[in-house]
């Protein structure tokens, strides 16, 4: 998952990121309105955490340009006002969801996981390949029954090679979702990972690389 936080509080921003990368999610700040939407023009963002009340291009003009441009990113909008009118507001303005601040980081991340598997097209909140199943909400993968101890980076290069089901997923792609704009691009961290991830799986090995192109997984099942 690849999020964007807009949040004008410095320390807040890079508090929120440094929480975030810490749960395998890739997360880029943007500091004000026009840095956001110039980040949203650029990137291919799963969420953004909008504060409302930023400076340059106000939240809610971020959050309808979103919603209008983008319409498979979603919103979670943070503000510090309690009222119910607020929050109608920013419903109404396109947010999936709002969350007030102060919040603790345990439930940003439940939500941010929870938006994550409401894309444009439904998909099923358990994700199943063969003798693979992973369930993104609890964090648990499983192969032919047997539990998975997967890394954090591990668990979202497998739950994206799932979501494509089939798909080839680029290593660029991987980079994107599972790291952030500050990893080198140049970097073997997405090979490595993958092949760290080989080796839980276990065999048969049910990554199939593709020369030049990336990963996907097999669709044959066989035990572990």
């Amino acid at each position: 998952m690849r999020v964007l936080v807009v949040e004008d509080e410095v320390f807040m921003a890079e508090a929120l990121r440094e929480g975030l990368r810490h749960e395998a999610i890739a997360a880029d700040v943007a500091f004000d309105g026009d840095e956001a939407l110039e980040r949203v023009g650029v990137n291919d963002y799963d969420v953004i955490v909008l504060d409302r009340d930023i400076p340059g291009t106000h939240g809610d003009d971020v959050c309808a340009a979103v919603t209008r441009d983008h319409p498979g990113t979603r919103v979670l909008m943070l503000t510090a006002a309690t009222r119910l009118r607020d929050k109608v507001d920013g419903f109404t303005l396109g947010a999936d969801d709002y969350l007030t601040k102060p919040f603790a980081l345990e439930e940003l991340v439940v939500r941010l996981r929870a938006l994550a598997r409401r894309p444009s097209a439904a998909i099923p909140p358990l994700l199943e390949c063969a003798d693979l199943r992973l369930d993104p909400y609890r964090r648990e993968a499983y192969r032919d029954g047997r539990r998975l101890r997967l890394a954090r980076k591990q668990f979202a290069v497998l739950e994206l090679l799932m979501r494509a089901d089939g798909g080839v997923v680029s290593a660029e792609t991987l980079l994107e979702k599972v790291w952030d704009e500050n990893a080198d691009p140049f970097t073997s961290a997405p090979r490595v990972t993958v092949s760290t991830l080989r080796r839980v799986l276990g065999e048969p090995d049910p990554v199939v690389t593709v020369p030049g192109v990336g990963y996907r997984l097999a669709g044959t099942r066989g035990r572990a």
